[in-house]
């Protein structure tokens, strides 16, 4: 019994004095991993994924000029926003934005800002507003840094009183272990799931995101909308596994409009 009250107090403290703080929401997080573990640990797998002989990246023509340049829009406003609220010393990001040729309802954003938007979600984006709309999202989970959170609280679960303690320490083991599972083993790019209020936290972000690098957010309801009408007509893509109901995130997406737009300055 005196074991497991000292585990629980140790996991406490531990918790209590690793939390960082999410730009703009303002929400406490837990934070047993540094960048510097993830960070290149992403940069490697995103690597792998684009040498890849399956991968087929498309580096020429309109669609991948728009991807990289509304990707730099985004990363400009994004940065500035970070510097002039206290949390440049926080981020380290070397942003790279590619366009894979894949039937896949798709885009993500690995942490230190490694961008994939497959070619199968542009007919859904449609413009560049739409654009603005999936990759600010998927920007705005690296930016609160929800894959470092999910490593955190799996190590937590995964790790004994000592092996907690070498966690917070630097690299250990379990560090490791945790960053090896969620960044791809031989080249296979394994992204974690992220929860709902992760989500919820990812579309608050995005939409203000993408209003800071002069994109309308009112357009983002007309991006979901046809997201669900997809969902609906082909099963759900994977960009909305494990998301909020298409309805609830609608509804939520439009009550953040008016805290979005205090950013917006049109382009």
């Amino acid at each position: 019994m005196k074991k497991i009250k000292l585990f629980a107090a140790l996991v406490l403290a531990i918790a209590f004095y690793s939390c960082s703080t999410v730009p703009l929401t303002g929400r406490s997080q837990l934070s047993l991993v540094s960048d510097d573990q993830v960070n290149p640990a992403a940069a490697a797998s995103y690597q792998q994924l684009l040498s890849d002989p399956k991968t087929k990246v498309i580096a020429t023509g309109t669609d991948a000029q728009r991807v990289k340049r509304i990707g730099s829009q985004l990363a400009t406003a994004i940065q500035q926003y970070l510097n002039a609220n206290g949390y440049a010393n926080q981020y380290n990001f070397s942003w790279e934005f590619n366009l894979i040729q894949s039937p896949e309802v798709n885009a993500w954003c690995m942490p230190g800002g490694k961008v994939a938007v497959y070619s199968g979600i542009l007919p859904i984006t449609q413009t560049d507003a739409g654009l603005a709309t999936v990759m600010g999202h998927e920007i705005g989970h690296a930016i609160a840094k929800h894959s470092a959170e999910r490593m955190s609280q799996q190590m937590l679960l995964q790790a004994g009183g000592a092996a907690v303690g070498a966690a917070t320490g630097g690299r250990s083991q379990i560090t490791q272990a945790v960053v090896n599972q969620a960044y791809g083993i031989g080249g296979q790019v394994a992204l974690l799931k992220y929860s709902r209020n992760q989500e919820s936290e990812a579309d608050r972000l995005g939409l203000t995101f993408m209003a800071m690098a002069g994109y309308d957010p009112h357009q983002a309801v007309a991006f979901w909308q046809r997201m669900a009408a997809q969902s609906k007509a082909g099963g759900t893509p994977e960009f909305l596994s494990t998301h909020p109901s298409d309805a609830t995130r609608i509804a939520n997406i439009q009550s953040l409009i008016p805290e979005a737009m205090k950013y917006y300055k049109g382009r």
